[in-house]
């Protein structure tokens, strides 16, 4: 039987069909992840930087794209969902949304492929920096009541107090921060998986059948499986947009019920 995946440098091709590694950890260690966060960042201040020192009043297609990009954060996202007092939260989500994206971009950029936010340790920081922010903004604006009407809803009956105060609980102060973190940990391994089972693949499909260790026909697998993962590859660029965005948005959300707690 063939081997589909080679995954570690020393694989039995002949009798394996997976060749996996000793110690399954090597998938998600990557010591030049802390060197593309700092990239990252450095690309975002660079945008900003090229986008606005100069602005001009009749903007360019840069400075256009860049201005819709931070409108939908600005009024999209903290104007609309926080209300007026959202302006004061935009640098927040300003800098997360385009630091997310940015990070999830190298996932489709060439010699990098390999996206920041597929570590669980950044989805965790920033989600962790959110939590602080609206649990910080809760019990600014409304004291110990916050967690008081978290913990006992008002204008709910004694029965559902006693069910629903633990679950908004537990939800607002353990499921919020860890769900944030996980759908976008979630979503950019998925796809950086994908495309590295596609495309690596199809390339071993491809170069063993053009050097005649399997039959030729058999580099037609490998063909369709390219065209798969350069298909896939084009959508994962809208995912790490989208992503970027339900996270930023997300954020927004979270601050505003805690702004608005009595609702």
């Amino acid at each position: 039987m063939d081997q589909l995946i080679l995954a570690t440098e020393e694989c039995d091709t002949l009798n394996e069909v997976v060749c996996k590694p000793a110690n399954v950890l090597e998938f998600f260690e990557f010591e030049a992840t802390p060197y593309y966060m700092i990239l990252a960042a450095l690309i975002v201040v660079v945008l900003m930087v090229v986008a606005f020192r100069k602005p001009k009043l009749i903007p360019g297609k840069f400075q256009a794209a860049m201005e819709n990009m931070m409108s939908l954060v600005t009024d999209g996202i903290a104007k609309d969902v926080i209300g007026p007092e959202g302006v004061k939260y935009v640098p927040y989500l300003l800098s997360i949304f385009f630091f997310v994206f940015i990070s999830n971009f190298f996932e489709v950029t060439p010699l990098i492929n390999f996206p920041v936010t597929s570590r669980m340790a950044i989805p965790a920081i920033l989600s962790a920096i959110t939590w602080v922010i609206f649990v910080s903004v809760g019990l600014k604006k409304h004291g110990f009541s916050y967690v008081k009407n978290i913990a006992w809803p008002p204008g709910v009956p004694f029965a559902m107090k006693l069910l629903m105060g633990p679950i908004e609980l537990v939800s607002t102060f353990l499921v919020r921060p860890f769900s944030l973190a996980v759908r976008l940990f979630a979503n950019m391994v998925a796809g950086h998986t994908m495309l590295a089972l596609l495309l690596g693949s199809a390339g071993w499909f491809i170069y063993t059948a053009a050097n005649g260790t399997i039959p030729w026909y058999r580099g037609s697998i490998g063909v369709a499986w390219f065209v798969l993962g350069v298909a896939i590859f084009m959508f994962e660029v809208l995912v790490g947009f989208l992503q970027a965005y339900i996270f930023t948005l997300l954020s927004a959300v979270y601050i505003e019920t805690s702004i608005h707690a009595e609702h």
